[in-house]
Parts: C-alpha cells; sequence; structure tokens
C-alpha cells in the first residue's frame, strides 16, 4: 500500500500570518495522524516562514508515524537532523529564495555533494530520499550516491494531467521502473490532488509514499481535514 504523508507546511503559514499559536502546529500533526495519516512531512526554511525549526523538535517526541523532514542540506538542516533523528530525510535542491520547490536534483552534477551528505545521513541512521526529475540518468544518479528512496517531482505530471494523462504519466512509469530494478524505494510529491492522484497510483503500483500538502490543505478548507485524509488514501487504496 502506498503510505499518506501529510506536509503540514500550510497550516504553519496560516499561524504565522497571526502570530500565537493558533493552529496548533502539534496539534494538528497529532488529528492527522489520528485521521489516518500515515507520516507527517515538514520543510523548516531558512526564513521560517512556515514550519520553524523549534516546531521540528517539538513534533519528534510526540509523533507516531514516520517522520520526513525536507531541505537543502546545509549545515542548520544537517544539525536540525542530526538532533531530531527522523525516520527519513528528503533532500531538495532549493535555495533559500525560492518559494517552493521547482526541480529536482542534477544528481550527476552534484554528486559529490550528494554522497558526502547521504553518506552522514546515513551513519546516523537515517533514510535517505532524493528529489530527483523524472529522469533515467537522475535515477541512475541517485543510486550512484547511495540514496535508499527517489522522491519523484511530479509537477510537470500534474500541469499536463489534465488535457493529456497518458503524455503526462509516460517518464514517471520509465523512471519508476529503472528505480525498482535498481534497489531504490520510490516516493512522489508535488501538486497532487484528489484529481491527479488515483491516476498517478494505477500507473505506479511500486509506489511507496506520497507526499502532499498545499492541495489536500485546500482540500480541507471545504471538506474537513478527517474527511480529506481519508479521501486521499482511498485515492490510494487503488
Amino acid at each position: 500500500m502506498t503510505r499518506l504523508s501529510v506536509n503540514i507546511n500550510k497550516f504553519a503559514t496560516l499561524r504565522n500570518a497571526r502570530g500565537g499559536n493558533n493552529p496548533n502546529i502539534v496539534q494538528v500533526a497529532q488529528d492527522c495522524e489520528r485521521f489516518g495519516a500515515q507520516g507527517i512531512t515538514v520543510h523548516p526554511r531558512p526564513d521560517e516562514r512556515h514550519i520553524r525549526y523549534q516546531d521540528v523538535r517539538d513534533l519528534k517526541p510526540i509523533l507516531t508515524t514516520e517522520f520526513n523532514i525536507e531541505g537543502y542540506p546545509d549545515e542548520r538542516y544537517m544539525r536540525l537532523v542530526q538532533e531530531t533523528l527522523p525516520a527519513q530525510a528528503t533532500l531538495v535542491p532549493d535555495k533559500p529564495n525560492v518559494l517552493t520547490s521547482n526541480q529536482g536534483w542534477d544528481t550527476v552534477g552534484e554528486a559529490s555533494l550528494l554522497q558526502e551528505v547521504v553518506s552522514q545521513l546515513k551513519a546516523w541512521g537515517v533514510r535517505v530520499s532524493i528529489f530527483v526529475n523524472p529522469s533515467p540518468a537522475m535515477v541512475e544518479g541517485a543510486k550512484k550516491v547511495g540514496a535508499d528512496r527517489i522522491e519523484l517531482y511530479t509537477e510537470p505530471y500534474a500541469h499536463l494531467y489534465p488535457t493529456n494523462p497518458q503524455e503526462a504519466i509516460k517518464p514517471y512509469i520509465e523512471s519508476a521502473l529503472l528505480a525498482k530494478s535498481l534497489g531504490l524505494e520510490i516516493n512522489a510529491g508535488h501538486d497532487l490532488s484528489l484529481e491527479n492522484l488515483r491516476y498517478l497510483k494505477q500507473n505506479l503500483v511500486q509506489l511507496d509514499e506520497v507526499s502532499i500538502g498545499h492541495a489536500l490543505v485546500c482540500d480541507a478548507l471545504y471538506l474537513g481535514l478527517e474527511n480529506t485524509i481519508q479521501l486521499y488514501l482511498r485515492e490510494l487504496s487503488v
């Protein structure tokens, strides 16, 4: 079964807009778990515009499902991962001024950096996933630097899906098959929604985990958080 990890960044964005602690991020994460989510994802950024580094510290002791910390592997990120030891670290190539993740790693050109980072994370007992575009060369590069998983960057899929789903899914099928043949597990994330998730899952039977935040939080405004999580789980159960 493909696991659902809920990215709770947007809840933190709402909290930060007014200050204080409403919504309470720890309570939100616990509710997501209680409603069926099998993991919690956070992506602390240097400016702490949504999830704060202290949020990560507060969440670690109370979570009962898998904790996934995304981020660019600078010194501050690495110290945070060492301190909190999540189940999974997802490495993304975002620079500090990037609004949201918009591309995968060049796992060939950045092989030296990635190999060093992956080696350190695995020495701490943390599973490593590398955010990549659906490209055979990038998948192979992730394997060579020692990653346990890849996370397929799905914005291009989500963009093309409404008009040409067959074309949208092609590179993802190819990349997923290659990843499995290399012994890599497969995650996916970015712009996944109730509209496009089922088709992705039906075509990527090897999919281990999806990380979904923005669309899920938007749906929860209309449908309620518990109902929304159940709807996403239903799409993944095909």
